[in-house]
């Protein structure tokens, strides 16, 4: 028998459900069906039970009761819910992966930074230069270092202000060699702390543009293509020429503590190898003195600057303290080397064969300009103990396989 559901609307308010009116099951009547001695007999009634309103607010619901033929269902509002067996921690077993994630790069890989070119070997504290060998030849590196901060006046000896902090500086000892790998001279260079500096304080501003290597090679293409002179310099100590416009004070460097003023620091006048702003207050300083002397800024590397006059041209590339002349009139070269002497503690290294740990090969004759960094690769293959290695036709081993899964999982993957 089909008995249809009553419509209930929902209230517009909330009520709750101990103060709603109790709803009373509806009986409805039914024709007597003869089923037997085993079914429902004339003379009884189904009663069938009409669900509670619902209120707006959700409210428990009660357990479902089994449904008794020829008896009425008793509705038990607000019954709490039965009990959930509760499992102790103990039981829970987590899953965990145990597939081995392979890198995309091998792990026998090693970075070696192309800057680091010398030989391993120099002393890293003052007190290990005084032990090695060479110790009379690092202190004269180091009296050298005094003099240039004496004749540049980058500091005075003042006692430190109240709630001032003091930068601590260390000696950087670094042999300088030539192409062949031979040595040059012992270099000694005092360093500030930098690390120690509060930006706001003792500093501001610190970036500083630097030539880019691609700059470098399309002035090298230049050279061998219209036959141009090129020179080197190196600026002694570039960085003391930048102008400090904060006041910092640095611990008197180890080795030259002035007796009878140990408590005093220096109030540094001009920047100083290490400090955040000293790279750029070199460069500001010298893209000032340059300008003064007809050369035009590069739009694209602030580090490459032009002079061109009465058909002749000279370009000057920048690579932080080292200077690369490339000019059509070998007059015109003079005069600018004359310049940035007049200018700055210079040292002229005349052609220039080896930079920024490239060497360079030319042939004028046949216009020919080649890039080597073959000391670059012996320190490396020295290393790693592979002097003795056969040399091979090309920069990668034949039959490897350079698929697309050898490609490291980076975005250029996705547009392979």
């Amino acid at each position: 028998m089909y008995v249809p559901f009553p419509m209930v609307e929902e209230p517009y308010f909330s009520m709750p459900a101990e103060a709603a009116p109790p709803v009373q099951p509806t009986v409805v009547a039914t024709p007597a069906v003869d089923v037997g001695s085993s079914g429902t007999t004339a003379n009884e009634q189904e009663i069938v039970p009409v669900p509670e309103p619902r209120a707006a607010t959700p409210e428990p619901l009660a357990p479902d009761a089994a449904e008794t033929e020829g008896s009425e269902q008793e509705i038990v509002p607000n019954s709490p819910p039965p009990e959930q067996p509760q499992v102790e921690e103990q039981d829970v077993i987590v899953r965990r992966s145990q597939r081995v994630r392979k890198s995309a790069i091998p792990d026998d890989y090693e970075v070696y930074v192309s800057e680091d070119i010398a030989l391993e070997g120099d002393p890293t504290t003052y007190e290990e230069a005084m032990r090695s060998p060479d110790s009379s030849k690092w202190l004269a590196a180091m009296e050298d270092e005094m003099r240039s901060m004496d004749t540049n006046k980058v500091w005075d000896l003042e006692e430190i202000p109240k709630g001032a902090k003091k930068v601590g500086c260390k000696w950087v000892y670094k042999t300088k060699r030539d192409s062949k790998g031979n040595i040059e001279r012992y270099k000694a260079r005092l360093v500030a702390k930098g690390f120690t500096q509060r930006e706001g304080i003792d500093y501001t501003e610190t970036f500083s543009p630097v030539s880019s290597k691609d700059s470098f090679r399309i002035i090298m293409a230049l050279v061998a293509h219209f036959d141009l002179e090129l020179h080197q310099m190196d600026v002694k100590t570039a960085f003391l020429n930048g102008v400090l416009n904060e006041n910092v004070f640095m611990a008197q460097p180890k080795g030259f503590v002035m007796k009878g003023k140990e408590n005093l620091g220096c109030h540094l006048k001009k920047s100083i190898y290490g400090l955040k702003q000293a790279s750029r207050q070199w460069y500001l300083k010298f893209d000032e003195t340059i300008r003064k002397f007809g050369f035009k800024e590069n739009d694209e590397d602030n580090c490459i600057y032009a002079k061109f006059r009465n058909g002749r041209y000279i370009f000057l590339v920048l690579y932080v303290d080292d200077i690369l002349l490339a000019s059509s009139d070998m007059d015109l070269l003079l005069e600018t080397k004359s310049f940035l002497c007049s200018n700055y503690d210079m040292k002229d290294l005349g052609e220039a064969s080896y930079v920024l740990g490239i060497q360079i090969h030319r042939d004028r004759n046949r216009c020919i300009l080649g890039l080597s960094q073959k000391t670059y690769t012996e320190n490396v293959l020295k290393r790693y103990g592979m002097q003795a290695c056969k040399a091979g036709p090309v920069p990668i081993a034949n039959g490897d396989n350079l698929g697309i899964f050898n490609v490291p999982r980076m975005n250029m993957r996705k547009n392979i």
